[in-house]
């Protein structure tokens, strides 16, 4: 299988988009939305996304591993924002001229600042060896998960770094797309990956994993729930697959192009909800193939002891996942 592109900037979208002005279905404190007209996106059809691996877009937060003190880390998704002034001054500008084009930022005045061991994302721009925020304002970046952070509670509780490993949920080694296995992988395999954290605790469950006495979190590589039978990127023919099929219960589609391009549609850039009912992936089965020896976790991760003890074990949702049986 080829390698699949990992997720560093913002993902364009399919469709040429445009602001509305009215309450956002994603974001509440935004007054605006960014729709989908009903032309492709010119990105898209230089890329040959007819020709490109869809994937589910999943509901989470996106990490990435790469080295942090000579050994494969998980790193969180940091954004580098502008701080309160320059933000106003920023909206002013966009208000005034509906555009972001010709505003100067002064990366140094106007950004809050960030841990000292965090890096900008992969392809972000610089200029005087500084780095150069994007069309939103911001400058993708990552920190390095650990431990003692309690802001990354939940990341740090799908990795042990002292066994040097993950907890990641993947479509089924038997290569049925229809059946998923959560499994612990060594860090050193997902070395340059980015992948979405889900869970209990993150971006409100959709999947319904756990609950809050026993939360359930894993890891999910980009691009590796794959959709077997993509609508055509088509408006109309999307907005009826999102709203009929049962596999179009999800949040969005990633087009990953042979060129290494990624495209995104979101269900918000057609108008429809999410999430909206029950969910494709979180209606899929899956087994448990966490099969270290329990004594290995045991003065490690919960959630690695939790699942150790469950190997071998099928269930037929993955939000029927419970470690009292």
């Amino acid at each position: 299988m080829r390698r699949l592109g990992s997720v560093q900037q913002k993902i364009p979208c399919v469709f040429l988009t445009e602001v509305k002005e009215e309450q956002s279905r994603k974001r509440d404190c935004q007054q605006f939305q960014v729709v989908a007209t009903e032309n492709v996106n010119p990105v898209a059809v230089e890329a040959n996304i007819d020709c490109a691996l869809a994937t589910e877009k999943l509901d989470g937060t996106c990490c990435y591993v790469t080295v942090y003190k000579g050994q494969p880390y998980l790193w969180a998704r940091l954004d580098r924002k502008p701080n309160k002034q320059a933000e106003k001054r920023f909206k002013k500008y966009q208000h005034s001229h509906r555009s972001c084009k010709g505003f100067t930022w002064s990366v140094e005045e106007d950004f809050k600042t960030v841990p000292e061991t965090w890096i900008p994302a992969h392809r972000v721009k610089h200029h005087n060896g500084q780095p150069v925020p994007d069309e939103h304002g911001h400058i993708p970046g990552w920190v390095p998960v650990e431990k003692d952070n309690k802001q990354y509670c939940w990341h740090s509780s799908v990795v042990d770094n002292e066994v040097g490993a993950a907890l990641v949920l993947r479509p089924g080694a038997d290569d049925d797309e229809g059946t998923l296995e959560i499994t612990a992988l060594p860090l050193a395999d997902l070395l340059e990956q980015t992948l979405e954290l889900i869970g209990t605790n993150v971006n409100g469950n959709p999947y319904g994993l756990g609950c809050k006495k026993q939360p359930v979190h894993c890891l999910v590589s980009h691009g590796s729930v794959r959709i077997r039978n993509p609508p055509p990127v088509d408006f109309q023919q999307l907005c009826s697959w999102f709203q009929e099929s049962p596999e179009g219960r999800v949040e969005g589609i990633v087009w990953h192009c042979n060129d290494g391009t990624l495209i995104k549609v979101h269900r918000h850039h057609l108008g429809l909800r999410w999430p909206d009912g029950e969910t494709s992936l979180g209606k899929k089965p899956v087994v448990v193939h966490v099969d270290g020896m329990v004594d290995e976790y045991n003065n490690s991760k919960d959630l690695f002891t939790s699942f150790s003890r469950l190997n071998g074990h099928c269930f037929n949702q993955l939000q029927d996942i419970q470690y009292d049986l």
